[in-house]
């Protein structure tokens, strides 16, 4: 199995019709970024690139005078996989971008099942653009949009030019209902830095609880059986803690994380971590940790979407740095109080 580093990181970029997408990916494919990546698009023409940066073009793949490539799926993501591998000059990531219609999982799964592609690359993260004026209606009216928020490690909250701090604050707490993981960046005409969407490294945990150490600690008012927590980014120049947040707990979202400063037992987690993806994996959007095993030097982390894992060692642990081991899910109907039993099983006394 090939290195998790040596993997082409892959991006999967989802969000709702209109929200931006188109503009991000344009992007992507005509700055002058320095590095070359390869996206994947559903249907060519609806993205409407302009044909002045175009150089090169064969039946599906196009390329930009950046040096990025673009192609088209009409047919199997796998087959244009690999396809790309094949080409010269490799690139540094992939974006694959998923129809506004579309839930995210089965492009992201497509990176845990096919053997060649898993070889070769590694689902690097989600990133979801939502629409700030009208993501609060299509939350209402889309299950889509829902499950798109629930899938993103990061979240690109375009358009906040058009609505009121109030109406931001609403949406946002709307968000942070469904997915309060997720690294959110509020954005106008999707003016985000390249680097904070891609290449992320999917374990953003760490970058959260670099933020806010007590992150996933309790004590925002729920009852303790309810552990929801809502991480606001305290790196944001313009996050306004005057307005009194409202916590939206959405009913048919949920997420659960759990930490423990004790080893686990790898003999105990792996087996007991399958188990719950194939029993309950149709409840569980996503799921990742990072993980601390006993007799263990190195830092252990994993993802899934639904019932497929894939998971590696990252690093060695650095000295003074705190051993612990952090889990996160997130779906609907969760089975929380067995996942939390299950845990505790997995802790080496």
């Amino acid at each position: 199995m090939a290195e998790a580093s040596q993997k082409i990181p892959v991006t999967v970029l989802t969000g709702y019709l209109g929200a931006g997408k188109t503009t991000l990916l344009n992007r992507i494919l005509s700055e002058n970024h320095g590095k070359k990546y390869a996206v994947i698009v559903n249907e060519f023409g609806e993205i409407g690139i302009d044909n002045d940066l175009i150089i090169g073009a064969d039946e599906e793949v196009f390329e930009m005078n950046n040096g990025c490539v673009c192609c088209t799926v009409r047919g199997d993501l796998v087959r244009i996989m690999d396809g790309l591998m094949k080409r010269k000059g490799k690139f540094d990531a992939i974006i694959v971008e998923t129809t506004g219609l579309a839930d995210p999982a089965p492009v992201a799964q497509t990176f845990f099942v096919d053997e060649d592609v898993q070889k070769n690359a590694r689902l690097d993260a989600v990133v979801t653009v939502a629409d700030a004026k009208w993501l609060s209606d299509r939350l209402k009216d889309a299950p889509e949009a829902k499950n798109q928020i629930a899938f993103a490690d990061v979240i690109v909250l375009n358009k906040t030019d058009l609505v009121s701090k109030a109406e931001l604050a609403e949406v946002e707490a709307r968000i942070r209902g469904i997915n309060p993981y997720a690294k959110l960046h509020r954005t106008e005409r999707c003016q985000v830095g390249i680097s904070d969407v891609l290449e992320r490294g999917a374990f953003d945990l760490d970058r959260i609880l670099e933020i806010e150490p007590d992150f996933l600690e309790a004590g925002d008012g729920h009852d303790h059986d309810h552990d929801h927590h809502h991480g606001h980014d305290h790196d944001h120049h313009h996050q306004d803690h005057g307005h009194g947040l409202k916590h939206y707990h959405d009913e048919d979202m949920q997420s659960l994380s759990l930490r423990s400063d004790k080893p686990l037992d790898p003999t105990k987690f792996m087996p007991w971590l399958q188990n719950l993806v194939a029993t309950e994996g149709q409840k569980i959007l996503r799921s990742k940790g990072i993980l601390a095993f006993t007799g263990d030097d190195d830092r252990y982390v994993f993802q899934g979407v639904h019932m497929m894992l894939e998971g590696d060692h990252q690093r060695k642990w650095k000295d003074g740095e705190k051993r612990e081991s952090r889990v996160v899910f997130i779906g609907r109907e969760l089975p929380e109080q067995a996942i939390r039993d299950g845990f505790e099983q997995c802790i080496t006394t």
